[in-house]
């Protein structure tokens, strides 16, 4: 058995050699902030889902360095064989492209009797921070030797230096700059790929791109571009494409700009920032994409938001057709479904199969299931939603005629809680064969929630029911309104009693044609106007956009279609940013709040066109 074969064959041995190599006194490593992606460096290479070479072995002093890449895990690891004791391998990682680097990383040396050792795993990109790395191999046997750094280029649609021949379409997201007469312009292809052109120059003139990850702040591995400058005799030039995410990495959300420099001045002009924005859906997901942190696979920091925005990337990748993100589905489950003390995912704890003291949270996991259920067909997602189901059944009870209690502490029934309760029913029963207990819960719920008074004489949904059992005159909230439709309309689905349909189109048309909830046809919640929507109330507009298109989609009514694609427009034109970063509210006005989950309630609007 050769040297490389007994290594290999050991990784646990070798995990332990290589630890003790990395903190050897005499060659201490250089210090680096552990990265965390989908797994946390220092992964144990045997664990690795893939392996590549993306750039040539490196051979000194007769001894083989190799960079290994798994993509799957987007972590690299290095090894050296036909060597001798004492010799030693290493990772760099670099965040600059390649200017500056973290050296030795998980340096380990061959033990006696060995002719080869491995490194651990370290991740390629920083996506929780939002730094893309590069990696390579470096070894010392009797002389430093390195790997060329891997993936250079970014790649996603093209490849970075792809000719701007090839680009798919031509929009200019953000207006020009000038400077000395000259022009510098930013221009994007329906694919993401960016370009910048230099026109009305003379010979000498430069023009590049700047690519960030991180929206702006900095940009140390994307500087300048695809730099060149303007010929001799010509006045225009312009860059080859580069990429403005990189999936590979897990990167979404980059951002770019057009630069350029006149020959007379050592001055330059920039463009501002912006975000690819010839199809509406999937800049608005790429945006949301930004935020969602794949270590801890949730968007920090709001449990049940978090919910519903992956269900809404769902919704997205389901309607639209793309796969790209369709791996946070999973991720989300697996990291999720187990148990977190108050204060980690939420300030309630969570205990274990996404329950928690909150049933309406846990609901809008249930929700969630469903749809990677409908998108994936994998049975795990079904059978979750079943058990959310099962804990959610433990909170009905006879007070007040029946309904499901909003806490364990059973001090309100509420709209929310018992809109979500008949919508998770019914769905169960609709993909659960030969299934009668959940459709039997869900008329149940229907007929409880339709006669308790909540919904009021207008046809709109107050918040819940007071101590005697009546109308709250709570606020009218638009997620209450679009989760009683949703309900209504799923257990249509479920039964075929065309009353259950005329309810779902009755709280719909009270809805858009309410004062308060549609001024000007354009949906508004009652925070809206001051700027004062809380944390939870920043996503209601577009959980009623989900349940609007889903009546869209069953009924094919053209008024809910203009109304929907009066939203649509109304944020892109008015609520938009071009970074592709959507506000609160959607008519547009200053303040306007903008984090991901009004990002997460805006995707929702675009898709109801």
């Amino acid at each position: 058995m050769s040297g490389r074969s007994r290594w290999w064959l050991a990784p646990k041995i070798f995990l332990i050699i290589a630890v003790l190599a990395a903190i050897t006194p005499s060659q201490p490593a250089v210090a680096g902030t552990q990265v965390c992606s989908v797994y946390c460096d220092t992964r144990d290479p045997s664990l690795a889902r893939q392996e590549t070479f993306p750039v040539s072995n490196k051979i000194v002093n007769g001894r083989r360095i190799v960079l290994h890449v798994s993509d799957a895990d987007a972590m690299a690891w290095a090894s050296i064989d036909d060597g001798t004791t004492g010799d030693s391998v290493w990772l760099d990682r670099s965040w600059d492209g390649g200017t500056t680097w973290d050296g030795l990383l998980g340096k380990a040396s061959i033990p006696a009797t060995w002719t080869g050792t491995r490194t651990l795993m370290y991740n390629l990109a920083d996506p929780s921070n939002h730094r893309r790395g590069l990696l390579r191999a470096c070894g010392d046997a009797q002389g430093v030797a390195c790997t060329d750094w891997a993936y250079v280029r970014v790649c996603d649609a093209a490849c970075d230096g792809t000719d701007a021949s090839g680009a798919v379409g031509d929009d200019q997201p953000v207006p020009p700059t000038t400077l000395n007469g000259r022009e510098f312009a930013l221009h994007m292809d329906n694919r993401g790929m960016a370009w910048a052109t230099l026109s009305a120059g003379r010979a000498g003139d430069e023009v590049w791109l700047d690519r960030s990850w991180n929206e702006g702040a900095s940009w140390p591995d994307g500087s300048s571009l695809g730099r060149l400058s303007v010929g001799s005799g010509a006045t225009s030039t312009r860059t080859a494409l580069f990429a403005t995410r990189d999936p590979k990495s897990l990167l979404y959300g980059g951002a770019v700009r057009a630069c350029g420099r006149a020959v007379e001045g050592s001055n330059g002009s920039c463009t501002a920032w912006a975000r690819p924005a010839s199809d509406r859906p999937a800049a608005a997901a790429d945006a949301l994409m930004y935020s969602y942190d794949p270590n801890t696979a949730w968007w920090p920091s709001s449990w049940w938001n978090s919910a519903v925005a992956v269900t809404t990337m769902m919704d997205y990748l389901q309607r639209t057709g793309s796969t790209s993100q369709r791996w946070i589905v999973d991720r989300t489950f697996e990291v999720n479904k187990g148990v977190f003390p108050a204060g980690v995912k939420s300030s309630d704890p969570i205990e274990g199969n996404f329950a928690s003291r909150a049933i309406d949270d846990t609901e809008w996991w249930g929700i969630a299931w469903i749809q990677a259920y409908d998108l994936t067909h994998d049975a795990k997602y079904l059978s979750m939603a079943q058990t959310i189901g099962q804990y959610v059944q433990g909170y009905w009870d006879t007070t007040c005629g029946g309904g499901v209690w909003w806490n364990r502490e059973r001090t309100y029934k509420n709209a929310i809680t018992n809109g979500l309760y008949v919508r998770l029913a019914a769905a169960l029963h609709n993909r659960l064969l030969a299934d009668t207990t959940w459709l039997g819960r869900a008329i149940a719920g229907w007929n409880w929630f339709s006669a308790s008074g909540m919904i009021n004489a207008s046809g709109l949904v107050n918040d819940g029911i007071d101590s005697g059992c009546h109308n709250n005159g709570g606020t009218v909230w638009t997620y209450n309104q679009g989760l009683a439709m949703g309900a209504a309309l799923e257990l249509w689905r479920a039964t075929g009693d065309p009353t259950q349909l005329a309810a779902a189109r009755r709280l719909a048309d009270a809805a858009i044609t309410s004062s308060s909830l549609s001024p000007n046809g354009i949906l508004t919640e009652s925070c809206d106007p001051a700027n004062t929507c809380d944390d939870n109330q920043k996503q209601f507009k577009g959980i009623f956009m989900r349940y609007l298109l889903d009546l869209l989609t069953a009924t094919g009514d053209s008024g809910y279609r203009g109304y929907a694609q009066r939203q649509a427009d109304a944020i892109w034109q008015h609520d938009r940013d071009p970074l592709n970063r959507i506000g609160q509210r959607w008519a547009g006005a200053t303040p306007n709040a903008q984090d991901w989950r009004t990002q997460a309630s805006g995707l929702g609007g675009l898709l109801g066109a």
